[in-house]
């Protein structure tokens, strides 16, 4: 893993409180923060001092949330995506506001956070706004997928560092079942058990790995998004993989993570497994 969190600004309240986030996850991870803005080429728009203040304002920011930390600036030139693809490369983690400056009013996750979280070649962390509430609670959504273990250890490593409880979720939606398929039934209630059961064990392995950090284990019936959505309400953060086992292949981000970046309102973090970019 790299050496530094990357965080991307603008001028907007998201970014402020994308920096602030990043800043203290910097500190208690003993990492460096990187702050960097991306000024694209269009005439007439964001001239260099408003984006060198920019860097300024939010590196002041950053070292007023953690004292002593190591942070450093950059201001970029190019497309936005294509940027902040290239800064996730070397970062242990991309943090950005989960809207900027051109976001809509009415969507909680941009067409950047979007792009990042779908291609970015490790965790993405999108940030909504500031809040000063702390739950210490970290909630992970699992389903033994590669993608979920590799989300459940990035969250396993953020509990640890921020002092947190670790909730692994597991979602199961219940098919529909008919009075005249009993024999279907049957056998929908055993692939139910058969994988709660390999999820519990799953979890119970990552327990006796991290016997420090405090891990506790629920099995819910409903869409994982509505189930995430409502866990992210007492949460400090909710981690998902880019894809679980309902993703199609052809999928970079999957609908859960689509789903769960549009509806929970604290930060989210995406993980996909790095060894996919290598």
């Amino acid at each position: 893993m790299a050496g530094h969190i990357v965080v991307a600004v603008d001028r907007s309240a998201a970014a402020k409180a994308a920096v602030a986030w990043a800043a203290d996850d910097a500190r208690r991870r003993n990492l460096g923060l990187r702050i960097v803005h991306v000024r694209e080429q269009r005439p007439g728009e964001h001239p260099r001092g408003c984006c060198a203040s920019t860097l300024t304002s939010a590196a002041d920011l950053a070292r007023g949330t953690a004292d002593g930390l190591q942070v450093t600036t950059e201001l970029l030139a190019g497309t936005v995506v294509d940027r902040l693809l290239e800064e996730s490369g070397t970062a242990d983690t991309m943090v950005l506001g989960s809207r900027g400056l051109g976001g809509l009013a009415g969507m909680l996750a941009g067409s950047v956070s979007l792009a990042m979280a779908g291609h970015a070649r490790g965790p993405v962390v999108v940030v909504r706004g500031p809040d000063s509430t702390r739950h210490g609670c970290v909630v992970v959504g699992y389903d033994n997928s590669e993608h979920s273990e590799a989300a459940m250890q990035y969250a396993v490593e953020h509990a640890r560092a921020h002092g947190a409880r670790l909730h692994v979720l597991h979602a199961w939606q219940t098919p529909v079942f008919s009075p005249y398929l009993s024999a279907w039934n049957s056998v929908l209630v055993d692939v139910y058990q058969d994988e709660s059961r390999a999820v519990a064990e799953s979890v119970t392995r990552w327990c006796e790995k991290n016997p420090d950090v405090d891990i506790t284990h629920e099995t819910l019936s409903g869409h994982p998004v509505g189930i995430l959505a409502r866990a992210g309400e007492t949460a400090d953060l909710v981690v998902v993989g880019s894809r679980g086992r309902g993703g199609f292949a052809s999928e970079i981000l999957g609908s859960v993570g689509h789903g769960v970046l549009h509806h929970v309102t604290c930060p989210v973090a995406v993980v996909r497994p790095r060894k996919e970019n290598a």
